[in-house]
Order: C-alpha cells, then structure tokens, then sequence
C-alpha cells in the first residue's frame, strides 16, 4: 500500500463530516484505488494543517511528530469505535480507553509537580501540548456525542471498496461521495454482464 501525504486532492467531506468534527477526524485518512492511501495526518505540518482549518487550532500552530503520532493514534481508536459501532459487536476496550483519556487530558489549571531539589512547583503544560490536547479533547468527546446520540444509527461505513471512510445515511445513500457511489454502481453493472 502506497501512503500519500495531502499533497493529492482531498475528496469533498463525507455526509455528516460537516456536524461531526470527529466523523470528519476519523475520514482524514481514505483508501483510495490501486492501493494508495491519503493521510491528511502523514506529517506534523498536515496534522496543524488540518486542526487550523477546523478552527482547533489557532493559525500559526507548529506540531512536533509526536503530537502528530497522537492524533493518527486517536483516529484509529475513533474509527475502531465506529466500527464496533456499525457491526453491532462490543467496543474494544483499549479504543474506549484512548477516547477517555483524550477526554480527561485537558487542564484546567497549572498542575502540581515535584523537584526533589526545590519541592513542590506548578507548572502548565508546553502550549502546544495544550492545543493538540484540547483538539484531541474537542475531538473525542464529539465521537462520544456520534456513538451515543440520536444520529449513532445513522453512522456506517461507505458501500464502495476499497473506500474506507464514514458517513451518515441519509435515505438510501450508502457511499461517501458521487465518486464512490459511480464506482459501486459500475462494479455492479459489470458483475452483472459477467455473470450472463
């Protein structure tokens, strides 16, 4: 499989993407035909791209890899939910771990530390640490309003292989774009002539 940074273009977000900033953070990766994948997380410079223009970020925000790391991290527990969502199978555990944490790491206040040579001191955490934690944070508990608010029935995966995104149903639409909803509806026609 090829990994593709965001310098390809960017698919029109999936329904839903649009209320839901974390259905949106779960499709910033897609798998696209003949095996490329895009990741609109693959560096620190996509990942603060990506949070500034979903206003979780304010405009001149740098990321280091590890803060990169952490959100392709809480993507792929958010769409291990959303599967375990959609297949109707319990939620994996260390998937509800990673969202709670990402939901209970945002201060509210200068921690308490310990020196052994001065004693106790507080202290914030570095200020890009607090942006990516409360853009995990803000992401998180949106995916926790998706799994258990009215429109979780409506979350699915789209119809069209090798499609990997989200979205939710409207009607009878099962695909994420046009574009996967023709390559669905061609793969049918073809079977059909194939198998006459």
């Amino acid at each position: 499989m090829t990994r593709t940074a965001s310098t390809a273009p960017v698919p029109a977000t999936a329904p839903g993407a649009e209320q839901y900033p974390a259905l949106d953070f779960a499709d910033s990766v897609v798998t696209l035909p003949g095996g490329r994948t895009l990741d609109l997380l693959a560096t620190p410079k996509d990942a603060a791209r990506w949070l500034t223009e979903r206003n979780l970020a304010p405009a001149d925000t740098e990321l280091r890899e590890t803060c990169a790391l952490r959100m392709r991290s809480l993507r792929e527990q958010i769409r291990a939910l959303f599967t375990s969502r959609i297949d109707g199978r319990p939620a994996p555990q260390e998937a509800l771990a990673a969202v709670n944490e990402a939901l209970t790491r945002v201060p509210t206040a200068a921690l308490l530390h310990w020196d052994p040579v001065h004693g106790p001191y507080r202290a914030a955490p570095h200020p890009t640490d607090q942006t990516v934690d409360h853009a995990l944070g803000v992401l998180a508990a949106d995916a926790a309003e998706l799994l258990t608010g009215p429109d979780a029935a409506r979350l699915t995966a789209c119809g069209s292989a090798p499609c990997n995104r989200y979205l939710l149903r409207s009607g009878r639409r099962h695909w994420c774009s046009v574009r996967c909803g023709d390559r669905a509806r061609a793969a049918r026609a073809y079977a059909r002539r194939t198998a006459g």
